[in-house]
């Protein structure tokens, strides 16, 4: 493996442990997981691969493959910047535990593409420094220390569902996930039995949640359940005395969490009554609601989700944070060429770059290579 000779040639040894862990893409429920809300991500095939020997010493030593340079040399883990602050953070809220480490990763997400791989940097570090100090962590534990380390020690106030799906999705399955009680199943997610499959529409367009939008949105949603008297929006059972007593943006905000939670459990009802080709509208309403109730799209996954649908797609819509990043597409396996030329030339029309396309199959979740 190239993380193994990366590892060796940098550190002088080989990696007491190798593990692997997936990025991840949403199929739905999004701006749910910090409102105790449903999810329903599956893991990508592409993820982020950590070789880890443990240290004795408190010394950290970082390198990544994809970053220029050599190995950096951490004593303080709060000294750390860019990429090396999601390594560092899940050893600094493992706190004593850890006695330092030399770590090395290797990445094959899409960058900016918005399928995560911060998050699963977090869960190969976290399980692999899991095993070579015998933690005895479960995948939940590990995901939780991710999501953590995002929180405190990078900025980011993300939810549960990215390091979740990380850590505990299944081969041919997507993780149906409860964000309060983390309660989860793995839901088959076979589309190919019925000619399908999920397209990926890298639209290529900016994606940074860490500029503040992303918070402003948590916010928002926080406020509102203020306002109602309830725990989280997910609380909301009475829609409509709910809007009632909300105005702005605010009502808007919970509008799109209370109508995507139920999407999610009608998603997972079709696919459990064998009906995977009739998800496309509910992809096709959650977009929507994201562009016009959270208001988090921007023009290049509009564009390209009005595309795919155009080109014959059954359902398209945002995943992940949204402000750029990617569209799903729900896809006849004989029509994702028609697909592609549709978006890429709406794309050409705007006088935009042609976006990448990816073909996305549920994989496994994190999982110990060597």
């Amino acid at each position: 493996m190239r993380v193994t000779e990366a590892f060796r040639a940098a550190f002088g040894a080989d990696p007491r442990t190798v593990w692997h862990a997936p990025g991840r893409v949403n199929l739905i429920g999004e701006h749910t997981d910090y409102n105790d809300g449903f999810v329903l991500p599956f893991a990508v095939p592409w993820g982020v691969t950590a070789a880890v020997s443990p240290r004795a010493d408190g010394v950290v030593r970082l390198l990544s493959l994809q970053a220029e340079g050599g190995p950096v040399t951490r004593e303080r883990l709060d000294g750390t910047r860019g990429w090396e602050r999601y390594a560092a953070g899940v050893l600094a809220i493992l706190g004593d535990r850890v006695r330092g480490a030399d770590i090395a990763v290797d990445g094959d997400v899409p960058q900016g593409a918005g399928l995560s791989s911060s998050a699963a940097l977090e869960v190969s570090v976290g399980s692999a420094v899991n095993e070579v100090y015998d933690l005895g962590l479960t995948p939940m534990e590990i995901a939780l220390i991710g999501q953590k380390a995002e929180n405190d020690f990078v900025g980011m106030p993300c939810g549960i569902m990215d390091q979740a799906a990380s850590a505990l999705s299944k081969e041919g399955h997507a993780l149906f996930l409860d964000c309060r009680s983390l309660a989860s199943r793995n839901v088959p997610l076979d589309l190919a039995a019925d000619g399908l499959e999920i397209l990926i529409i890298d639209t290529r367009a900016h994606h940074e949640l860490a500029d503040g939008e992303y918070a402003k949105r948590r916010a928002e949603c926080e406020s509102a359940a203020r306002t109602l008297g309830v725990a989280a929006l997910r609380d909301v059972t009475d829609l409509a005395d709910a809007l009632g007593r909300l105005s702005g943006d605010e009502r808007k905000r919970t509008m799109h969490v209370v109508t995507e939670n139920h999407r999610v459990e009608a998603l997972i009802g079709l696919l459990r009554a064998g009906k995977a080709a009739e998800i496309g509208a509910l992809l096709n309403a959650s977009h929507l609601s994201l562009r016009d109730q959270f208001e988090v799209t921007v023009p290049e996954l509009d564009v390209a989700a009005e595309a795919a649908v155009r080109g014959g797609a059954r359902g398209a819509r945002m995943t992940g944070g949204g402000f750029g990043g990617s569209v799903i597409a729900l896809t006849a396996t004989d029509r994702v060429e028609a697909v592609q030329r549709s978006v890429t030339a709406a794309y050409a029309e705007k006088g935009w770059r042609e976006p990448r396309y990816l073909r996305a199959t549920p994989a496994q979740g994190a999982r110990k290579l060597a």
